[in-house]
């Protein structure tokens, strides 16, 4: 099994200094040796971070109760019932959405296709052993075309979501050079035998299959700041941007017909994004809960996040004509779906202290609450 890091040493060897986004890309999903194709428990109290799934059932609830008030507003059983998660790690969120359909609202849950958009086979594997109680309930798809070729490019009626993804997908990481007044690309190198951070050479292709003009388009979303901002950057801001994810929320937009697409991530606006605060940008390295700047170090035995830009996101989607309906922390959408479920308990089952431990923890402004962003948008077809 061949080691991301000796991978990245062979292809900065071909290219030269590689855009970060493809060192992280590696680090993280390398077949077979990736982090997050080996570290199956990597989430929760015996890995490397907590998510809102760790904590416990209650997240999963909260979301098949809200999913189940989105899909009761199509009264026909012969659309409107697909549920797709995308990013489902290792299938614990997809089995608390469903036992909780199943039990709750089980004349929902009988005519509900759930799908699972996964590139990994090892990770299909684990989820398939997690949901073995829902098959033959459970789809699986590679990517957006082939779920696409299987529904014949028919529009997709549903909730698509995902949990803690975008900021997990490959950035490209940009610093301000106060002298020449413009932006170059943080690549990565080797130096001693070690990955060092160097500048790249604007245009030049990451890979060989790359057009040069990809430099400009990695760009573009820092085209349009003020002239005034720039006037007072200091000398090496960076900031990270995700062409990965923006074509990832396209791509998922172009699948919808009729429904609800939704993403729960760490992140900020751009305005947010862009202050003096973060000089140095977002990207972190995660290891046995402690966070660090040192994301060079050991590729594929850590986890690299960046935080999503949401205006990015919330701006490709209204392009595809989906319209805004919530951009808001966790903490406010969580306690909206808890307010709908305390009018009316009989709705959503039990709920004792092990719910409302987990309720804070999801909720707190110093946990989860507050920096956790959760965008929904919506697109009103034909269902």
């Amino acid at each position: 099994m061949i080691r991301p890091d000796e991978i990245i040493r062979r292809e900065i060897a071909e290219h030269g200094v590689l855009p970060f986004a493809r060192f992280m890309e590696l680090a993280l999903y390398c077949p077979n040796s990736g982090y997050y194709e080996t570290k199956k428990d990597n989430p929760g109290r015996r890995g490397d971070f907590y998510t809102s799934v760790s904590t416990g059932e209650l997240f999963g609830q909260l979301l098949a109760f809200q999913f189940a008030e989105w899909l009761g507003e199509w009264r026909s059983a012969e659309c409107g019932r697909w549920i797709v998660e995308c990013g489902a790690h290792d299938g614990t969120l997809a089995k608390d959405i469903l036992s909780w359909l199943q039990t709750a609202r089980p004349e929902l849950f009988g005519p509900i296709v759930y799908c699972i958009l996964e590139p990994s086979a090892r990770r299909r594997e684990w989820q398939n052993e997690t949901l073995k109680n829902f098959a033959p309930r459970v789809r699986w798809f590679q990517d957006w075309a082939n779920l696409s070729r299987v529904r014949r490019h028919a529009p997709l009626d549903g909730v698509i979501f995902s949990n803690e993804l975008l900021d997990a997908m490959p950035v490209h990481r940009f610093g301000w050079d106060a002298k020449s007044k413009q932006w170059f690309e943080w690549g990565v190198t080797l130096e001693s035998e070690k990955f060092v951070w160097a500048r790249r050479v604007d245009g030049s292709p990451a890979c060989s299959s790359e057009p040069p003009n990809q430099f400009a388009a990695r760009l573009s979303a820092l085209h349009n700041l003020p002239a005034s901002l720039l006037a007072v950057l200091p000398d090496g801001y960076t900031v990270e941007t995700s062409p990965a994810a923006e074509s990832w929320w396209r791509a998922a937009a172009g699948v919808l017909g009729h429904g609800k697409l939704m993403t729960i991530d760490y992140g900020l606006t751009g305005d947010e994004l862009l202050s003096p605060g973060r000089a140095r940008g977002t990207l972190r390295s995660y290891f046995r809960h402690h966070a660090t700047d040192d994301v060079l170090a050991n590729p594929g035995e850590q986890d690299l996040t960046a935080h999503v830009n949401f205006s990015a996101i919330q701006s490709v989607g209204q392009a595809c004509g989906l319209k805004t309906e919530a951009l808001s922390t966790q903490a406010q959408f969580l306690t909206k779906v808890a307010d709908k479920i305390f009018k009316n308990p009989q709705l959503f089952g039990e709920w004792a202290a092990r719910q409302t431990r987990q309720f804070q923890t999801l909720t707190h402004p110093e946990h989860l609450g507050y920096a956790l962003r959760v965008l929904i948008q919506s697109k009103q077809g034909a269902p």
